[in-house]
């Protein structure tokens, strides 16, 4: 039983020949069969030299002969079986060993004893197999071909009356033997504790280049590595959606991009001729954001490689509207009540003129617009609150076609007015990927943009209906939802400037419900665009961020 267990260890702990070790110890293998190959060649090719005196030399000159040629045999067989493809273990090694240095010995003692010179073989088999196996079986290949050498010896001087000299030949063979083993163990040890740091070395590094890939792919500030060409040798995640996203939408782009948009082309070629010059902020297409890129050289030397960083600046310019209206808002809280006052005052009056019998209507129309214009200014003041006073988004995991189907039923319910109903459109595309977003905010960005839908709806074609359709992007694992209208649509001018605050084209809007919208949005990791597909009416996307990526 712990015969079996020793057993089992020293095959666990020897290399197989699936390991790096194992291959390299089966090509060492090769090697020195190939040596055991040639030795045996000129072995027998001695045979045919001086034949006639052969008789005189030998002690056993047929047993030699035999030896001889068993030994050729042996190593042409395993130079054909390794030739085959068969790769040897360690006990096919051990095996190997073994049998070189008894059949050393025994060419020894059939042939002139120890004083042969196959006695310095004996040395290269036991080398060899220190360095095939080094551990305590080294030792042992040593004591083995030591007590050989000196039975030999021992043999000769007792049996044939040889010299005693013969034995102190052993003895010193025994000794180099021995140190053979010990040097070239220690050395061995130190070439796999050398091989075990490198190994160990190269898996920290394969890990660490696996962990900045992951960095690298998940930022969201696109980078680029190019060479001088403006080929793309590396591109991240974001520089992918940033550079090519509106052509990846529409099947015009192939897997891997290796060129870049002409806009960043041209950059590249301006900042190669004046490397401190800032390029200016550039479109890919028209209906992508401003983005800005910086480069740098990698290699400062050759200059070879070149490092691109693309920030988007739709981002830059948000932040900038935050923080302003950020600093509005906390106005607006300061002065809040001393603006409703005088307004609450303006209304309360407008109120009681408009009970006074003796109003012509050109009065009537005067209080009308003061009315109007009390309820616009309150609302500003309500949204401007909203920014200062908006909560962190509560993210979870949602699945949106139930979702957007009860989302339906509640929004239609609150549009029933009798005299024009609304209609929503429900498409929802199978295997649609989960969502992760905080339902009260992307219900108040919907009811938004569906309130906008029906409105121009109902102002340029009479109906109120809208469409809503949930599909999946490109890659198949993030979910968007297009609302689109039967509207007249968004003028070109206008279309870069629909989500910034106080813009509006409508005299009772405040202008902020889009800009608080794609705020809501970027709470929750989504993007709200307008989509210029060609077909009538306008169409808004939100894409929602990845389900298990958000950041």
């Amino acid at each position: 039983m712990a015969a079996d267990t020793v057993s089992r260890s020293a095959e666990t702990l020897s290399p197989t020949p699936s390991t790096p070790s194992g291959l390299q110890q089966a090509k060492l293998f090769r090697i020195y069969n190939h040596y055991r190959l040639v030795v045996s060649l000129m072995l027998v090719a001695l045979l045919f030299v001086d034949p006639v005196n052969f008789d005189m030399r030998f002690r056993l000159l047929d047993y030699y002969q035999a030896g001889v040629s068993a030994y050729l045999g042996l190593n042409a067989f395993i130079a054909l079986l390794l030739l085959a493809g068969f790769h040897p273990n360690q006990r096919h090694i051990t095996l190997s060993i073994l049998l070189d240095i008894l059949i050393m010995h025994g060419l020894l003692l059939t042939s002139t004893g120890i004083t042969n010179g196959l006695a310095n073989l004996v040395i290269v088999s036991v080398a060899a197999g220190n360095i095939l196996t080094p551990s305590r079986m080294g030792t042992f290949y040593a004591a083995l071909a030591a007590i050989c050498s000196l039975g030999i010896s021992g043999w000769a001087v007792l049996a044939l009356g040889d010299s005693a000299d013969d034995i102190v030949r052993a003895g010193s063979l025994g000794i180099l033997y021995f140190a053979a083993a010990f040097v070239l163990q220690n050395i061995s040890r130190r070439m796999m504790r050398s091989e075990a740091l490198a190994s160990s070395r190269a898996r920290s590094i394969v890990e660490l280049e696996k962990i900045n890939q992951q960095i690298i792919q998940r930022m969201r500030t696109g980078i680029l590595v190019l060479d001088r060409f403006g080929q793309i040798r590396l591109a991240n995640a974001a520089a992918e959606e940033l550079l090519y996203g509106a052509a990846r939408r529409s099947n015009r782009l192939s897997e891997h991009p290796t060129v870049l948009p002409r806009p960043l082309k041209l950059g590249l070629e301006t900042w190669l001729k004046d490397p401190g010059r800032r390029i200016e902020p550039f479109q890919p297409s028209p209906t992508s954001p401003m983005l800005q890129a910086n480069f740098t050289q990698l290699d400062q030397e050759r200059g070879d490689q070149i490092l691109v960083f693309i920030e988007d600046m739709s981002k830059v310019t948000q932040q900038a509207q935050q923080m302003k209206l950020a600093s509005l808002g906390r106005l607006t809280a300061g002065i809040a009540h001393e603006i409703r006052n005088p307004l609450g005052a303006i209304s309360h009056a407008a109120q009681l003129m408009e009970e006074s019998p003796s109003l012509d209507p050109g009065d009537r129309q005067m209080l009308e617009i003061i009315r109007r214009h009390s309820r616009r200014v309150n609302g500003i003041i309500e949204n401007v609150l909203d920014l200062s006073r908006r909560r962190a988004a509560n993210a979870e995991l949602i699945e949106l076609a139930p979702w957007l189907k009860e989302f339906r039923e509640d929004f239609l319910q609150t549009q029933d007015n009798g005299d024009s109903p609304a209609n929503i459109v429900l498409k929802i595309d199978p295997q649609l990927p989960p969502a992760r977003f905080d339902k009260s905010q992307i219900e108040q960005v919907m009811v938004n943009l569906c309130d906008n839908g029906l409105r121009y709806s109902e102002q340029h074609s009479g109906q109120r209906q809208i469409g809503i359709h949930a599909g999946a992007t490109e890659d198949g694992e993030r979910a968007f939802i297009d609302i689109r209208d039967q509207g007249p649509g968004i003028a070109a001018e206008n279309r870069s400037s629909v989500f910034e605050p106080f813009f509006t084209t409508d005299k009772r809007g405040t202008g902020l419900g889009l800009y608080l919208a794609r705020e809501l949005c970027e709470a929750n990791q989504a993007h709200l665009a307008l989509v210029d597909d060609g077909q009538p009416g306008c169409c808004f996307r939100i894409t929602f961020a990845h389900p298990g990526r958000m950041i």
